[in-house]
């Protein structure tokens, strides 16, 4: 099963090769779109059209162009881009359009059965597509919903027993609402998986396969993503007929608007680099509004009070917070209320904030792909955006499984005027003794091996408690709702 993608730069929309091609497992179908389109060129119902103006859009993003026209003839597809470069509106539009035809003002719940299922690995994702969801069909009589985790499951089964054709969920509690007999999928026509390189990592898997199940085999099945592995690549073709697939830009890339940058940094000192990168960025005119990236739990709780302790407004999303806790940051962030989003990889996929200047790595993550989506928080729909890692020597091997994965090296700077270098000491933000190595704030991504680990080692311990070794992604009990206004 071969197939080719068409290549087009995410910036400029210009195609990479020098014929756009977009080939499916059957027919090999060359697609040259003209060189200037807009949404009224898909034939999208004036109620679509109308939506989508009405949020400032007429042009679309080359993800856009390239995916619509296939949804829109029913082909299975593959959908790869950077993030922030406007895939969800590349299936949500298409997929309105297509299930339009059964639209109804009918009161009765048996006349709005759920027709697209789009499964997304986070709540945040799933939040920001039914978001999109509700702006594109306002106009019409369809109705949609978003179930996730951490908040009343009583609300959502009212929503759900009135009946929605586009149901956007996380895997877990969409299963419990399954075993109640809440929701049905057996007349969903269309399935999306939403971050699939997420959705179809091993701790997603068998919850996935679950809901698959219950769907009917005549159907359309879409998966976007910003990156797609070889194996990926290779098991989601069970799920997939003759696919199409596009790639509008280089996999496993960053947008082009992200300019990215390494500090090393020793682990102990990075929290007081990143007041000396904020204080850098106010001089030069900046702003200081940032997400910063840590791995733990445990340690974007404390990172975030220490910033606090430095005159930095700052505020911690992670996943012990509950959704409640989790929206009250989020809102406080995006009106400034916030300078910096202290969050574990729970942000990193799904948050979307317009003009998001600076993206921080405390910590570089153990999934390179991870990588990607956590600097794609900024730069996005063309908006210029600054992605700074601050990398400890440890993290090496981190740093070489990224640029391999990016097929690029990234550019190593000193840290602005001031701030602390690598080899230099510098005293704790948590008390009066010297900061040392093992500090379990700022731990190590690696424990040393077996033959040099020393046996009173007084890290070890405080790294297993807050989890060195990383887990799978606990697929849990989650729900949420987003009622169109």
């Amino acid at each position: 099963m071969t197939n080719t993608a068409t290549e087009i730069n995410s910036s400029t929309g210009v195609s990479e090769a020098a014929t756009p091609s977009v080939t499916n497992t059957d027919t090999a179908a060359t697609a040259s779109p003209p060189a200037t389109i807009t949404f009224a060129d898909f034939g999208l119902d004036p109620k679509i059209q109308k939506a989508v103006l009405e949020q400032g859009y007429n042009t679309p993003t080359p993800i856009q162009a390239q995916s619509i026209p296939h949804v829109l003839a029913g082909s299975d597809l593959m959908g790869a881009a950077q993030t922030g470069t406007g895939k969800t509106a590349a299936f949500v539009l298409p997929i309105i359009q297509k299930i339009l035809r059964h639209a109804s003002n009918s009161a009765s719940p048996a006349r709005h059965p759920i027709r697209a299922l789009v499964l997304t690995p986070t709540r945040e994702l799933a939040v920001q597509v039914a978001e999109n969801a509700a702006s594109y069909s306002k106009h019409t009589d369809l109705r949609a919903a978003v179930v996730y985790g951490g908040v009343d499951m009583k609300e959502q089964v009212g929503i759900l027993r009135n009946g929605v054709e586009i149901l956007i969920a996380t895997p877990g509690r969409l299963l419990d609402h399954i075993g109640s007999k809440v929701a049905n999928l057996s007349q969903v026509e269309i399935l999306v998986l939403d971050e699939a390189d997420r959705m179809l990592d091993m701790g997603f898997l068998p919850d996935l396969q679950r809901i698959i199940d219950l769907i009917p085999a005549q159907r359309q099945t879409l998966l976007f993503s910003a990156t797609f592995s070889p194996e990926i690549k290779k098991l989601a073709q069970s799920y997939l007929r003759t696919p199409v697939t596009v790639e509008v830009a280089r996999q496993n890339a960053a947008a082009d608007t992200v300019k990215q940058v390494v500090h090393m940094v020793s682990s102990a000192d990075k929290q007081r680099a990143i007041v000396k990168v904020l204080e850098a960025r106010t001089r030069a005119g900046l702003s200081r509004q940032c997400i910063i990236f840590t791995n733990s739990r445990l340690g974007c709780a404390k990172l975030s009070r220490a910033l606090e302790r430095d005159g930095i407004k700052a505020g911690a999303i992670h996943g012990d917070k509950s959704q409640g806790e989790r929206t009250l940051t989020l809102d406080a962030f995006k009106s400034g209320a916030i300078e910096a989003l202290v969050a574990t990889d729970v942000a990193a996929r799904g948050l979307d904030i317009p003009d998001m200047p600076c993206v921080i790595n405390h910590e570089l993550p153990y999934n390179a792909e991870d990588f990607i989506h956590r600097i794609g928080r900024t730069g996005r729909a063309g908006s210029k955006g600054d992605a700074i890692a601050l990398v400890d020597a440890s993290e090496k091997r981190l740093l070489d499984d990224i640029e391999k994965l990016m097929k690029r090296k990234l550019d190593v700077k000193p840290l602005p005027e001031g701030a602390p270098s690598a080899s230099r000491p510098s005293s704790s933000s948590y008390g009066s003794a010297p900061a040392k190595m093992s500090d379990p704030f700022f731990y190590k991504p690696y424990e040393p091996s077996a033959s040099t680990a020393s046996a009173t080692d007084p890290a070890k311990p405080e790294e297993k408690k807050v989890g060195i070794t990383p887990a799978k992604p606990a697929v849990g009990a989650l729900l949420g709702g987003f009622k169109k206004k």
